[in-house]
């Protein structure tokens, strides 16, 4: 018999997120403490801002040595540092603090660097490799060294060809890297000192504030009587706790390590409610208002508010969740699951009681439309956050577990902030090595200048890119490479890097390295594989609205840009196009839908998100006739009545029966 692993175990095994040692206690302390100065003095800087760039590297100074005592530098080291461990802590502060410590004279040295500048900033390049490599695997480490590589050998390739550029040394990458607000020091490690930190500070104290458990609750009590309630609890959970946790794995399990005995007393086999699992957890990358941490990125690249990005991912969200809710009560139909008792608050008193857990998330927003800094807005809603927190005696946020929240943010963006060190490493030689005009030129070429061809090369390149490295790392690295060829086929911006930012999302659910698939099969005890292709499909929308809004002119509509009616049109069609994709993918609308059904809907859903006025009266016509189709055969079906065998009846019992035994 198998044992299901711990949620924590869960965790620390498969997202990057958490820190993976336990340290003893009075390192923790210490930990603890260093981790809530670096909180408090990121609110102070919200408030007081100074320069960008020493605020960077002290940033990085703490982030470091904080990284090489948290992580282990293999799995199955121990939970209490080696030697190397604080020997890399000490080395990572020494090399970080240096360029402070003679800040005016390091910045006027960038066309002239002393050797020390040069070993200095070679140590940090290392030392950020290394960290990256503890956090998030050794992948993206690989990524950045064959740049490295590129940059350096580069020089040897003939000028005229594609990729052959003049050559640089390892002075003149180094000081690319280290001296200036480029690389290291560049706009993805700003966005990690700044957006990101602040929305997991926020994400720790709504959560030890008790929201976590309020949104579960919640969850599990607007759902009680359908037989598809119990995905659905699954699935408003994963977009609930999503504002919290910001984290497809960590989403996940929360989410499983609660939902799944209900998913299987409801009589969900084990791959499909897995894959329920993992597409509600995939959510939470997806969910305002804090979104992932490459929209935070495409605000600075943009140089627009926030709250423009917020706009942008509104319908493309809400067509991923109809998605979802349409396959789950196609699902139920087809699993034959029914409704499941739970033991729940009523939500009207739930909501009377907790409801105030929903206020600081629409502060953010509020305060963001009235026109404050998203940074600002964020601190707010924190503030406000504490102060409600004390309205729940058993989660009042005392200065014992307030200051605890306010380290854990800091904890929870060590690998984001690690991984965003790298990718700037990877913009730089971009930058410098004119990298980007030439891969354009190269996909552009390719695909023959068509940009229906070019969007799906783009795609792929982006789901593969998003196999090797992180979804932050993969959204930078494909924005400065892949994006520009979209852009020189006319594609706007916000269109360009949304495409980007979704299929860098959506490699998280591609197989074979879909993290949050693997951990729902884990708690579901399901194939992984299968479990994969069963997220796949609930998630199947998502890889296709960003296409509509990149071939189509009207697809600016589903980006909320344009006229109020051509957004709300596009809306619609697009909905329609999703629901028409869900019968074609779980096939049973009414009764089950045969083959000729399916196609015919898959096909009116491609040509639905067209969103121009013939495909759109074209995919309109193809979908009138697959229901049409539909109901005569199922006319026919009924009229020549199939007799059940009492083992055919007993095999499509089987996956409840299974569960049913699984409980007892």
């Amino acid at each position: 018999m198998t044992t299901t692993p711990s949620p924590e175990a869960l965790i620390a095994e498969l997202d990057a997120e958490r820190p993976a040692r336990h340290l003893p206690g009075a390192l923790s302390r210490a930990v603890t403490v260093i981790a809530l100065g670096l909180s408090l003095y990121v609110l102070w800087w919200t408030f007081f801002p100074g320069s960008v760039l020493p605020y960077r590297m002290l940033f990085l100074a703490v982030v470091l040595p904080l990284v090489f005592l948290c992580y282990k530098p293999r799995r199955r080291g121990g939970d209490r540092p080696g030697a190397a461990d604080w020997a890399l802590a000490a080395l990572s502060l020494a090399a970080c603090l240096y360029p402070l410590a003679v800040f005016d004279d390091f910045i006027r040295r960038t066309f002239d660097p002393t050797g020390l500048d040069v070993v200095a900033g070679a140590v940090i390049c290392l030392l950020v490799l290394e960290a990256c490599r503890r956090t998030v695997g050794w992948l993206l480490p690989a990524v950045c060294l064959a740049f490295l590589a590129y940059a350096y050998y580069g020089g040897y390739l003939p000028f005229d060809w594609l990729l052959g550029h003049r050559g640089y040394d390892i002075d003149r990458i180094v000081v690319s890297f280290v001296m200036g607000t480029d690389g290291v020091y560049g706009v993805p490690l700003d966005v990690a000192a700044t957006y990101i930190i602040l929305f997991t500070i926020y994400g720790a104290v709504l959560d030890h504030s008790g929201a976590g458990r309020f949104f579960v609750d919640v969850s599990l009590a607007a759902f009680r009587r359908s037989r598809a309630a119990p995905g659905r609890t699954v699935t408003l959970a994963g977009f609930l706790l999503g504002t919290v946790s910001g984290s497809g794995v960590a989403t996940t399990v929360s989410v499983g390590s609660v939902a799944w005995p209900i998913l299987r007393r409801a009589g969900y086999p084990r791959e499909q409610g897995g894959g329920v699992l993992a597409a509600a957890g995939i959510g939470a990358i997806l969910s305002p208002p804090t979104l992932g941490a490459a929209a935070f990125i495409i605000a600075e690249y943009m140089q627009v508010s926030y709250l423009t990005v917020l706009l942008y991912a509104l319908i493309p969200t809400l067509l991923y969740y109809l998605g979802i809710f349409l396959a789950i009560e196609l699902d139920a139909r087809r699993y034959g699951t029914h409704a499941v008792e739970v033991d729940a608050p009523r939500l009207w008193p739930l909501l009377r009681r907790s409801g105030y857990h929903f206020s600081s998330l629409f502060v953010i927003v509020v305060l963001m439309a009235l026109g404050q800094s998203p940074f600002r807005a964020v601190v707010y809603a924190t503030i406000l956050a504490f102060a409600l927190s004390f309205l729940d005696p058993e989660h009042r946020l005392t200065p014992r577990r307030a200051a605890r929240s306010l380290a854990e943010g800091t904890l929870g963006v060590l690998p984001v902030a690690v991984t965003c060190a790298a990718a700037g490493m990877i913009v730089a030689v971009v930058t410098l090595t004119g990298l980007g005009l030439k891969a354009s030129s190269l996909i552009v070429g390719v695909s023959g200048g068509v940009l229906a061809v070019t969007a799906l090369m783009c795609a792929l390149a982006v789901l593969l890119l998003g196999l090797a490295v992180p979804v932050t790392a993969s959204f930078v690295i494909a924005a400065v490479i892949i994006a520009p060829a979209l852009k020189d086929l006319g594609v706007a911006d916000a269109e360009a890097y949304m495409f980007i930012f979704y299929y860098a999302v959506l490699s998280e659910v591609s197989p074979p390295t879909a993290l949050s698939a693997f951990a729902a099969s884990a708690i579901t005890g399901g194939n992984a594989y299968r479990t994969m292709l069963a997220t796949w499909k609930y998630t199947l929308p998502a890889f296709l609205v960003p296409f509509a809004f990149v071939l189509t002119p009207g697809g600016a509509g589903l980006l909320a840009q344009g006229p109020a009616g051509e957004v709300l049109l596009a809306a619609a069609v697009s909905a329609l196009a999703v629901a028409a994709l869900a019968v074609a993918t779980g096939g049973r609308p009414e009764g089950p839908a045969g083959l000729p059904v399916r196609v015919l809907c898959g096909a009116a859903a491609v040509l639905l998100l067209f969103l121009s006025p013939v495909p759109v009266l074209a995919g309109a016509g193809v979908l009138v006739l697959a229901a049409a189709l539909h109901l005569v055969l199922r006319k026919l079906s009924r009229r020549v009545p199939s007799p059940e065998t009492p083992s055919a009846r007993a095999s499509s019992e089987s996956p409840s029966r299974e569960n049913e035994r699984l409980d007892q």
